[in-house]
């Protein structure tokens, strides 16, 4: 394929996008990538052909120029290397905005709505780049982090969230920064996703004054109200009631902007999420019910703990919509489509991400007692979120297998460099532990284990 152009197929997929009845149109990895004609320029990729023309630049400066035209010659010479460079830059310019329509190949399940978001998602190769980059930051910080808890640097509790990479940063394409989020305990991408630094968020696991709560919150607990993140709650089902009350200031405020609360499937059958959602369904709230069904609730298989596994049609006055939750773009568009209806003042809508989770419940659970590492397996082999952009990137020539393999390096070089320096960073003073808790004038004295020392006594 030619720099800067599209496919005949790829120009067809972006004109009509794809909908309920046109499922036979070939999937983003078919698209066909190559030019026809010989032309040396359509049958190498672009990064290649950078470095083809450099390199017939050198061979010509050392070339002997015609008899009386050296004046002229050397003229040129002093050009051809600005001349190039600012060639490489505009392919480069070219490629970066070159737009690339990804087909979603699965469909959604909607519930009380007459559309569906988009089966076709509009990116380019920034935007694959930033994409590939950031699910591959999550998912080596999970794996660091999983580490850093068996040699007990971490303490406490720790739910890691590898494999529902695509669900945070799919969200994140759809929201900016002034529209809320809140979640449960498995709050680790979320914050990432929220504009957290690997720093920060290492920090906090291990308890340090450098985490993004002092840290005094811990795995279950980070939080960047700057970003509208409202943190991470380790009571099940909390997030729902908390969040319509976030929306409820939303609206009262006027401010255009969506809250999305998010709980899993093990929260779905508790009774406060449906108090909240009758009293934003009734206020009629700017509010996203995020459900990352990842198919356990700590080792119990939703079907066991639920007479209906389904929880996007739950309610027969809120609509939902139920997406791939393994599938970046699907997430995306979805999001898109969710904000656009809650903005609309329509109230609010469900959301369920069909997820699942490499990692245990929490690093206590094994995670293999209740399903087969072959079921693991099949869903890293067949569904994993970085792999499925990964093959777009390559299958669009946007990056070698080679430069991928260096980012990944980078990567891991990134967060390991973060979780030393988190390792060397300040523990909380004494006097620090109780603060925000307690009043200064409530008498307060901390004892050590026997009674007899005193550790902390609050002025």
């Amino acid at each position: 394929m030619k720099k800067g152009c599209m496919s005949s197929t790829m120009k067809l997929a972006a004109s009509f996008p794809l909908t309920k009845s046109s499922r036979s149109l070939p999937s983003p990895l078919e698209f066909s990538t190559q030019s026809s004609g010989n032309n040396i320029e359509s049958r190498i990729p672009w990064r290649a052909w950078t470095s083809v023309k450099n390199h017939h630049g050198k061979q010509q400066e050392h070339m002997r120029p015609p008899s009386g035209t050296v004046a002229a010659y050397s003229a040129q010479s002093e050009e051809q290397p600005q001349q190039q460079e600012e060639e490489r830059t505009a392919d480069e310019q070219k490629t970066k905005a070159r737009e690339i329509v990804v087909e979603i190949p699965v469909d959604y399940d909607l519930h009380l709505l007459e559309s569906a978001p988009s089966r076709s998602s509009v990116t380019n190769s920034e935007d694959l780049m930033s994409i590939y980059h950031e699910m591959s930051v999550i998912r080596r910080m999970e794996i660091t982090a999983d580490m850093l808890f068996k040699s007990q640097q971490i303490r406490g509790f720790c739910h890691l969230y590898d494999g529902q990479e695509a669900v945070c940063v799919g969200m994140e394409k759809a929201l900016n920064f002034d529209d809320s989020v809140i979640t449960a305990y498995r709050d680790h991408g979320i914050f990432i996703g929220r504009g957290g630094t690997i720093f920060e968020a290492f920090s906090e696991l291990m308890g340090k004054r450098t985490g993004c709560a002092n840290g005094k919150g811990g795995s279950m607990h980070l939080y960047k109200r700057e970003n509208n993140f409202w943190g991470g709650w380790g009571i099940v089902g909390t997030s729902p009631p908390l969040g319509t009350g976030l929306a409820f200031a939303h609206k009262y405020l006027k401010k255009p902007n969506v809250v999305v609360a998010i709980y899993g499937d093990g929260a779905a059958n508790q009774g406060q999420l449906y108090e909240a959602q009758n009293l934003a369904a009734l206020w009629e709230l700017p509010i996203i019910f995020l459900i990352e069904n990842n198919h356990f609730g700590m080792g119990t298989a939703e079907w066991r703990a639920s007479k209906k596994p389904a929880y996007y049609d739950r309610i027969s006055y809120i609509p939902g919509v139920k997406a791939d939750g393994m599938d970046v773009f699907a997430i995306k568009e979805a999001f898109q489509y969710c904000k656009e209806y809650c903005l609309g003042g329509k109230g609010p809508i469900m959301l369920e991400a069909d997820t699942y989770r490499y990692h245990g419940h929490s690093m206590s659970d094994p995670g293999s007692t209740y399903r087969t590492r072959n079921e693991i397996q099949g869903i890293r082999r067949e569904r994993d979120p970085i792999e499925h952009v990964r093959k777009i990137i390559l299958q669009e020539e946007i990056a070698t297998k080679e430069e991928l393999k260096d980012l990944d390096k980078q990567i891991r070089r990134e967060v390991e460099d973060a979780a030393a320096k988190a390792r060397e960073a300040e523990q909380p003073r004494d006097d620090e532990l109780f603060a925000n808790i307690y009043k200064k004038d409530s008498g307060l004295i901390a004892y050590g284990c026997d009674r007899k020392k005193t550790h902390i006594q609050m002025p």
